[in-house]
């Protein structure tokens, strides 16, 4: 998988995480414990940093990047959806940002929240706890989410890591 170093800044994986061999991390990245980063993720920490939590999938043509100011933080037991672009913004635990939603600086996700598919978070917004973001420019749509609605997709992205660990190998 192409990891790069970029000076004194490395990513730091933990061993029980999967990261696809065409996935991309650079610079100050930190991928946790049994987390995920799917085909064509890209994960750019050059003017910050990006801090991925426990049992987190970061999925398919994802993009993280980070700002001189602002640090991007993703959460334990994240599901980041296909195509997401992620900038200097906070993804609390249990959170579910949809495919190809675009959440952008300053904004913080709270636990048990949700961005919906094809979203645009706008900078400095606050998406409550159990809220729902949805639309372009994102409305929030308050307690729509419950305890436990992302836990499937979590476990399932969880066993995926272990799976592929140890079964996935190039055969061309």
């Amino acid at each position: 998988m192409p990891v790069y170093a970029l000076g004194e800044k490395r990513p730091v994986i933990d061993p029980t995480a999967f990261v696809h061999p065409d996935a991309v991390l650079i610079g100050d990245v930190t991928v946790g414990p049994e987390s995920s980063v799917w085909p064509t993720a890209v994960l750019r920490g050059d003017h910050g940093a990006i801090r991925i939590g426990a049992q987190t999938s970061v999925q398919d043509g994802t993009i993280v990047h980070c700002t001189r100011l602002l640090d991007t933080r993703i959460g334990d037991r994240c599901v980041i959806g296909h195509n997401v672009h992620l900038e200097g913004c906070t993804i609390e635990d249990d959170c579910l940002i949809g495919s190809g939603a675009v959440v952008l600086h300053r904004v913080v996700v709270h636990r048990h929240g949700l961005v919906g598919a094809q979203a645009m978070v706008t900078n400095d917004t606050e998406v409550p706890s159990f809220a729902m973001a949805l639309g372009v420019p994102a409305k929030i749509k308050p307690d729509m989410v419950a305890v436990g609605d992302f836990d499937d997709a979590v476990k399932t992205y969880v066993h995926n890591a272990h799976w592929y660990n140890a079964d996935l190998r190039r055969i061309d």
